[in-house]
């Protein structure tokens, strides 16, 4: 990252005063200027005059190690009342006290004047940098990877190499394709860095091996010289990849259908993928009797090295319960205690109240804030239910009615209750097909054609059914990319394990599709155990989703989003915040 001098008045000698353009007033003032009295005679002055009175005294402020209030104070000024050279100490001092406060949308808000006035190049790359950072932290990686990789084109900084590979690795296969259109030579490399790490598929041998050739053929390129630390990281794991996998699945009971679901995903994927991974073997052990004990003694003398298992969530549960597993394990379900604690294990599975969780917070980064809620009337629907309501009041959303709802019943009363409480800004429905498809020509019945809905995955059977889905048109939801591959990745070819999706969809049931593609990540989720531990931030792109281990090793999702036009899932467009920061002349 580009450094400035702390100080607007340091700002203004680098950035106006070679410029050439540096105005009287501020840079003539003494440094002995009271804040307090500058703010008194601000509420006297007319718009223009108190805009400069309350920017010199955040200067004088955040000169005075005073940060926090300075910050207060600068992202109130409105800067368009600012002289338009007056402009740049605003967004550079804004910008500044961001990125020390750890406030990335005061430097994103800092970083709007690169859209709307000329800066010196100096300055504006500062700010390009700042913004890049703070990008990074709000999840907006294409953006983030984009700004960050011009500003090193620019000055060839090896010290921003980490911050680009963490937004590029974040970055699906459509994101990473949309940079290269127009991309010069050094975001050209980065890309192919990224795709060629993508096409290893964590095996190291091959990841380092293809390294050394991309760095022979860049010799020049930053991560050439200075290779990401987290790629670097990696090294530990040579000569510990995953060679056998133990997995633990019931071949009786209530729950052997779903587990052979997921066998057969497994399978599958791992047929298509020997030559790819260099012969994994996979050990299948039957957990119906429930003796976990014996299932990894059995486990450890048949050499595995990781478990896929148990899907029961009481032997779940029961392995929360120590300290420790006696090989790393990827249980297919989640515990009862709601944490994990246990060394060694990890927790996947396609949870209902993930989907709530991130409905609440795509809805609240909407805009949104009052929310009803119509779930079914059954254990499942309070669980989800209760999932949404506590992520959305975490968020200061307001719940205007919940609503529990009979599933065999018609959807006209309960919709009727939703409204009954006061207007909401958006619906959460948690509803199978049949009755999801009944919601919204009710509310257009109720005059409440226009409340938005967000939904879980489970409103959509999986398969193009315009004639059915056309009632749901308008209607935002999430689901897994191997269901809606032109939402989540631009189309099939895209998807990740493109193969195994092929054979599998043209086979599979709707109902268990999911399942199968579960199979598939919790395969090449258990080869990357290792990386895992070493490396707790990594991320894979699966057929299920971005997966990534949280604190407490429960693997978390984070599905792609579409809406329905004309009965089909299409993309949700959304504003990109680089968008005209990349004409001819970016340093604008």
């Amino acid at each position: 990252m580009l450094k400035m001098p702390y100080g607007l008045l340091a700002i203004v000698l680098l950035a106006l005063l070679v410029a050439g353009c540096a105005p009287p007033g501020i840079v003539e003032r003494a440094p002995e200027d009271d804040p307090g009295y500058l703010l008194e005679q601000a509420e006297q002055q007319d718009p223009e005059q108190a805009a400069l009175s309350r920017l010199e005294a955040a200067d004088i402020l955040a000169r005075r190690g005073q940060r926090t209030q300075a910050l207060e104070i600068v992202r109130d000024i409105d800067d368009t009342r600012l002289p338009a050279e007056y402009r740049l100490h605003w967004a550079m001092l804004t910008s500044e006290l961001g990125e020390a406060l750890e406030d990335p949308w005061a430097v994103i808000q800092a970083g709007q004047l690169l859209d709307e006035a000329e800066l010196p190049r100096d300055a504006a790359l500062i700010l390009r940098g700042r913004m890049g950072l703070a990008l990074a932290e709000v999840e907006e990686h294409r953006a983030a990877a984009a700004m960050l990789m011009y500003v090193q084109a620019r000055t060839e900084q090896e010290a921003l190499n980490d911050a680009i590979w963490a937004s590029l690795s974040r970055l699906d296969g459509s994101e990473l394709a949309s940079l290269r259109e127009g991309a010069d030579e050094l975001t050209l490399g980065w890309l192919e860095l990224a795709r060629m790490v993508r096409e290893s598929d964590g095996d190291i041998e091959r990841l380092f091996g293809r390294l050394e050739t991309w760095r022979e053929r860049n010799p020049r390129h930053p991560a050439a010289r200075n290779v990401p630390s987290e790629l670097l990281a990696l090294r530990e794991l040579r000569g510990k990849e995953v060679r056998h996998i133990a997995v633990f699945l019931p071949d009786n009971g209530p729950l052997s259908g779903v587990a052979e679901s997921i066998r057969t995903g497994m399978r599958l994927h791992h047929l298509h993928s020997v030559e790819r991974n260099g012969g994994v073997r996979l050990s299948f052990l039957d957990a119906s009797h429930g003796d976990l004990e014996a299932l990894y003694t059995e486990a450890r003398n048949l050499g595995a090295q990781v478990v896929i298992g148990p899907l029961d969530k009481g032997q779940v549960s029961e392995l929360e319960g120590r300290d420790s597993v006696p090989l790393p394990t990827l249980a297919l379900n989640y515990g009862a205690t709601g944490s994990n604690r246990t060394e060694g294990l990890f927790q996947y599975g396609l949870s209902a109240e993930d989907e709530a969780r991130q409905v609440a917070r795509r809805a609240r980064e909407d805009g949104h804030r009052r929310s009803a809620l119509l779930v079914p009337d059954n254990e499942w629907g309070a669980r989800v239910g209760r999932a949404f309501e506590q992520e959305w009041r975490d968020r200061d959303g307001d719940i205007t009615n919940a609503v529990a709802y009979d599933p065999q019943g018609s959807a006209t009363e309960s919709t009727r209750r939703v409204l009954s409480a006061g207007r909401p800004d958006m619906l959460f429905l948690l509803a199978l097909p049949s009755y999801a498809r009944q919601v919204p020509p009710t509310l257009d019945y109720f005059d409440a054609a226009e409340l938005p809905i967000y939904a879980t995955s489970h409103l959509y059977e999986g398969r193009h059914q315009p004639l059915l889905d056309h009632d749901l048109d308008d209607v935002q939801f999430l689901d897994i990319p191997w269901q809606i591959p032109d939402a989540a990745v631009g189309g099939e070819e895209a998807l990740p394990y493109f193969d195994s999706y092929r054979e599998l969809q043209e086979e599979a049931d709707p109902s268990t599709f999911r399942l199968m593609a579960m199979g598939v990540d919790a395969y090449e989720l258990a080869r990357r155990l290792p990386q895992f531990q070493l490396l707790p931030e990594s991320e894979m792109f699966g057929a299920t989703g971005v997966l990534v281990p949280g604190p407490d090793g429960r693997i978390e999702r984070r599905l792609p989003w579409a809406r329905f036009e004309r009965g089909v899932p299409r993309p949700i467009l959304s504003f990109d915040l680089l968008e005209d920061g990349q004409d001819d002349d970016p340093l604008r």
